[in-house]
Parts: structure tokens; C-alpha cells; sequence
């Protein structure tokens, strides 16, 4: 049986670097009253043009050479050393399932994208540790367009309009990164990208521009259907303080996600666009449990049916509540604004909570 050999390549190349002017969305028009107004963010122009020609072509060549063993049946899996942008930009577009993109230490400048897909038996990973900080003057931080399989962990993503952009990808794991310093949402899962992960994550200081769109984790497309980003799991994450909008936000069109063992401080929340609440849950069939919130203007969970026959099904279970300081006018750890008989939400006597005006506004499940 042939030996599988994993072959370490390094890339030295100059790092020629483009500036690219602070992308900002176009605002929004104002909202009509009452909570029902979703939270549409606007689609941010495409990254900057591809960067660093020289160090694509010099990465190639490394490669090229590195895996030309004669009879080889297929090329190993290998691990890429980088330390400078231009080496980084290079290795997301020439990256192959199997490989593993390894930061050193640093600081890399610009806006980072891949479009590589990998396979659930072969994934992509970009590793760093935390001071491996990819660092945006504007637009995405890193964007997965397409790149299905990807495992981003340790890294460091700040600066930009976004941090994390998930984008027709499936099967994404995002674990232990730390998100901040953005002008909107920390991580979000688009698109259709079904079946991802974020675990293990810190995410603060996100929504500067002030506009109520700074979303911890956000997951799916607002006043659409069509994004069937569906089975994404949130579980243990520390997300705030300073998000200027939800720690989670579950859009209409997503469903069958788990948002579990996260903590959630809202100290900082905006109030604007009605955040005012840990978790939003517009979805269907998702299950939140076993999280710790505590910080938060109004409620701990709320539900909404933004559209016919959606945010139903959630199950709530082993969340523990603190709403002491909450000013709003229902101050309940899960307030379900749609409960029906067509569409149902469990809450179970597992739930706790201290201070605010109650536990939930329907009757609870022991």
C-alpha cells in the first residue's frame, strides 16, 4: 500500500498591497412601526479584484513542483506556510481539498476571499491562533463564496463593514475564531449555506455603524424565502458585549438550526431596528437551548413570524435568563409574539430566569 506523504509548502513572495476604499451599504428607509420590520441588510459589492498575481503564480510553481513525484496517483495533502497578505491571497485561490493554510503571527491587510471548494472528506482549513488577525479597511473580511467544506479556526478577523461571509458554502465549521470592530454583523451564514458550524467563538464590538445591524451571528436573508441556509448550529460561543443588534439573529426561510451552551451579554445593544433581545428566532424548527444571557433592554428570546407560516416550531430549553435592568415593556425571558395552533413554540420548565416580569407569555411545558 503506497504511503500518503503531507508535504509542507512555503511561499516567499513580495507583498504588493492595493488599497481599497470603506465599502458602506446604502441606508435603509425608515422602518414602519411595530416589531414586524425585519432587519434587511443590503448586499455589499463584490471584494476587491484579485490581488497578488506574482504570489498566485509563485504559489502555483511551488506547488506544482512540490507535488510532481513520478506515479503519483493523486497529490498529497499539503500544509501551506504564509506570513504576508499577498501569500495568503494566493494560497485561498490555490488551495485544494485536503490542504491546510497555516498563519503565522500577524497582521494581514485587505479584503481575503476564496471560491475553492472542498468535500466533507476532504475539507479546506485555514488555521491560525489569535494573533494571526486578517484586518479589513472595508467590505468582507473573509469571504467563503462558494468554498463548501472550509474549517476557519483560531484566527482573528477586525475592521471592515463584516467579518465572516458564508456565501452558498455548505458544510462551513467556524471554530475559535475572535470577530470585532466591525461596522455590521460578526458572522454570517447566506445563501444557502446549509449545514454550518460556529463553536468556540468570541464575538464583540460589532454594528459602529450605528444603524441596528450588528448581528452576532446572523443566519439567512431577510424578506425572502429563498435562502435555505437551514441546519446551522451556534454552541458555545461568547458573543458581546457592544453588538449592535442580536447575539443571534434566525431569519424567515432557514429552519431545523441548534443555538446551545452560548453566552450572550448585551450591554451595548442599540435598541435600533427593535434589538432588543439576545436571539430572534424568524425561522422554523429551531431548538435554543441551555444558553446563559444576561444584559438586554427588553426580552431574552423572542419569536416573530415575519413571513406566513414561519418562525414556528422553536423549542426553548435550559436557558437561564437575567433581565435585571431590562426597561422595555414586556421583560420576559422568551416572549413569543406568534403562538398558535398552526404555529406552535415549546417552552420548558428548564428555563429559568431572574429578574424582569416572568419566564413566557404562553403556558409552559414541564
Amino acid at each position: 500500500m503506497p504511503r500518503l506523504y503531507v508535504r509542507t509548502v512555503h511561499v516567499d513572495t513580495p507583498c504588493s498591497r492595493t488599497r481599497t476604499p470603506a465599502v458602506r451599504d446604502t441606508p435603509l428607509p425608515p422602518p414602519p412601526d411595530g416589531k414586524a420590520t425585519p432587519h434587511a441588510h443590503p448586499t455589499t459589492p463584490a471584494d476587491p479584484p484579485a490581488h497578488g498575481a506574482t504570489a498566485s503564480a509563485t504559489l502555483a510553481a511551488a506547488v506544482s513542483a512540490a507535488s510532481a513525484a513520478p506515479g503519483a496517483a493523486a497529490a498529497p495533502a499539503r500544509t501551506i506556510e504564509v506570513s504576508t497578505a499577498a501569500q495568503l491571497k494566493a494560497a485561498l485561490n490555490d488551495s485544494s481539498p485536503g490542504d491546510t493554510i497555516h498563519l503565522a503571527d500577524g497582521t494581514y491587510t485587505g479584503n481575503f476571499k476564496t471560491s475553492v471548494a472542498a468535500s466533507a472528506g476532504a475539507r479546506i482549513t485555514l488555521t491560525g491562533s489569535a494573533k494571526a488577525v486578517l484586518t479589513a479597511g472595508g467590505g468582507y473580511g473573509l469571504h467563503l463564496n462558494g468554498a463548501a467544506y472550509w474549517t476557519v479556526k483560531g484566527i482573528t478577523v477586525t475592521g471592515g463593514q463584516k467579518g465572516i461571509m458564508i456565501d452558498s458554502a455548505r458544510g462551513v465549521v467556524v471554530d475559535a475564531v475572535t470577530v470585532h470592530g466591525l461596522d455590521m454583523e460578526g458572522v454570517h451564514f447566506r445563501t444557502s449555506s446549509r449545514d454550518g458550524v460556529i463553536k468556540n467563538s468570541r464575538i464583540y464590538d460589532t454594528g459602529n455603524d450605528g444603524r441596528g445591524m450588528g448581528e452576532g451571528v446572523y443566519v439567512g436573508t431577510a424578506n425572502t424565502l429563498s435562502d435555505k441556509s437551514d441546519n446551522v448550529q451556534i454552541l458555545g460561543n461568547t458573543i458581546g458585549p457592544d453588538v449592535g443588534g442580536e447575539a443571534v439573529d434566525l431569519k424567515e426561510g432557514t429552519t431545523g438550526g441548534r443555538v446551545a451552551g452560548n453566552t450572550f451579554d448585551g450591554r451595548g445593544m442599540t435598541g435600533n431596528h427593535y434589538d432588543d433581545s439576545w436571539v430572534d428566532v424568524k425561522g422554523n424548527n429551531y431548538v435554543i437551548e441551555n444558553n446563559t444571557g444576561k444584559n438586554t433592554l427588553n426580552n431574552g428570546y423572542e419569536t416573530h413570524t415575519q413571513q406566513s407560516g414561519w418562525g414556528c416550531g422553536t423549542v426553548f430549553r435550559g436557558n437561564r435568563s437575567t433581565l435585571t435592568g431590562a426597561t422595555g415593556d414586556k421583560r420576559l425571558a422568551v416572549d413569543v409574539t406568534n403562538y398558535s395552533g398552526s404555529c406552535k413554540t415549546t417552552v420548558y420548565a428548564s428555563n429559568t430566569v431572574t429578574g424582569g416580569r416572568g419566564l413566557t407569555n404562553i403556558p409552559v411545558t414541564p
